[in-house]
């Protein structure tokens, strides 16, 4: 999961190589983030398959799972 620090909106993604794909996001070469550079790596999540990956992005890019990601953002800030 990154983070826009222009803007403070997250990017949630998912990647085989997350060096070669994070590195991509910073120099401006991908497309949905380049005009809200730069970007701060948040946190990221392993998972043993593809299916079991794209359940978990599905979720975080729904409503809910926006939610989610900012409730605990607020509660790691507080401890």
């Amino acid at each position: 999961m990154l983070q826009s620090e222009l803007d403070k909106e997250f990017y949630v993604g998912m990647t085989g190589n997350i060096e070669r794909r994070f590195s991509e996001h910073l120099r401006g070469n991908v497309e949905s983030t380049k005009h809200r550079l730069p970007m701060k790596l948040l946190c990221y999540e392993a998972y043993n398959t593809i299916e079991e990956t794209a359940r978990r992005e599905e979720y975080l890019k729904s409503s809910d799972g926006r939610k989610d990601i900012k409730k605990r953002i607020i509660e790691s800030m507080i401890k």
